[in-house]
This record gives structure tokens, C-alpha cells and sequence, in this order.
């Protein structure tokens, strides 16, 4: 079982194993927000088994600092829709296209790759978007929350939903096609 792990300010930051996060709370590090119907025990200590942990000291993360640009970054960014046509086929049926093809010197950059489905990326081609005469649904951006790409549809748990929510976040559902094995569900915030 994973543990969504919240800044000090409810953010959400990262998702960890059962085994990490019970180590956060003997630290003393973080404190147990929600907790499973079942309990870990030892010998001598018995605690629920945490769903949601909260940070003590609150964790800064970098202005300058960037998250790196990742396949599974984009799709998770775009919703696992594709940015033309606005399908969603499931993460198999993606691909990320250079919005400024590769061969136009279109640099790997957050701000020039977009998730498209494998029939709008065919006909899109080594052109531009406008010269396919297509559109994009949404400007594409660099994401500054990383929580996000942590989540997995196996992972993730229903009482989750309320902690992205406030951060302005969206875990769609799993798809049918992939609801086992779908990696960074969900929206990174701008």
C-alpha cells in the first residue's frame, strides 16, 4: 500500500511505501492525517496503518528548480488527453509529439511536448501545428507541483482526491484499457 505524503502546508509532495512513511512517524517527522481500517504492530507498538501523512518542518522546494521533462511527466500534465483532438485513449494509445518537430530544431522542453493520441501525431507529422491545420487544446506549460507524478491509478486511494483537490489538482479516473498500470495520473498545477 502507498501513503500520500502532504507538505507542512497540505501540499501534497510525494507518495511513499507503507514501511517509509511508518518511519517518518517514529521519527517524529510527520504526523498521521488518515489511517486504514487495519494496524502495524511490533512488539511493543502498535500503529493504524496511515493513508495520508502530513510533514512537520515544511519542505521548500526551489523556485529555479524544474522538474525534469519525462514522458510520464507530459501525460500526466495533459491529463493523459490528447492535446489536438482531445480523446483519451489510455496511455498506451499516447505519444508525445514536439509541438516544433525535432527536425525544425524543436527542443525536449515542457513548453514544446504535448501528449497526442497516435492518429493525431501520424497526421500532424514533421509540420507544425498550423501547418497540419491543426489546433492545440491548451498552451502547453511547465508544471510546478511534482506530487502528481508519484500517483499511480494502483496506488492512489479514494481519500486522496480531497488532498489534491485543495491544491488545485485533478486525479481523473483510470481508464478501461489501462486502469491497472496508469503512471502519473492526474494534473500538474501551473
Amino acid at each position: 500500500m502507498s501513503v500520500l505524503v502532504l507538505n507542512a502546508s497540505n501540499e501534497p509532495l510525494n507518495v511513499v511505501s507503507t514501511r517509509r512513511a511508518i518511519v517518518l512517524l517514529l521519527k517524529d517527522k510527520a504526523k498521521l492525517v488518515e489511517a486504514a481500517g487495519a494496524s502495524v504492530r511490533s512488539e511493543r507498538v502498535a500503529l493504524p496503518t496511515p493513508l495520508v501523512i502530513r510533514l512537520v518542518a515544511y519542505v521548500r522546494i526551489p523556485h529555479h528548480w524544474r522538474l525534469p521533462v519525462s514522458r510520464r511527466g507530459v501525460l500526466a500534465r495533459d491529463l493523459y488527453t490528447c492535446q489536438y483532438c482531445g480523446r483519451q485513449p489510455g496511455r498506451r494509445g499516447l505519444t508525445i509529439d514536439h509541438v516544433v518537430p525535432r527536425a525544425q530544431n524543436g527542443p525536449k522542453s515542457w513548453e514544446n511536448l504535448v501528449a497526442a493520441c497516435i492518429a493525431c501525431n501520424r497526421r500532424k507529422g514533421g509540420r507544425r501545428p498550423h501547418e497540419a491545420g491543426m489546433r492545440l487544446s491548451a498552451q502547453p506549460f511547465v508544471p510546478r507541483l511534482i506530487a502528481v507524478a508519484f500517483v499511480t491509478s494502483a496506488t492512489q486511494h479514494a481519500s486522496w482526491e480531497k488532498y489534491f483537490r485543495e491544491s488545485g489538482l485533478v486525479l481523473p479516473p483510470p481508464t478501461e484499457d489501462d486502469a491497472a498500470v496508469r503512471p502519473g495520473q492526474g494534473a500538474l498545477a501551473r
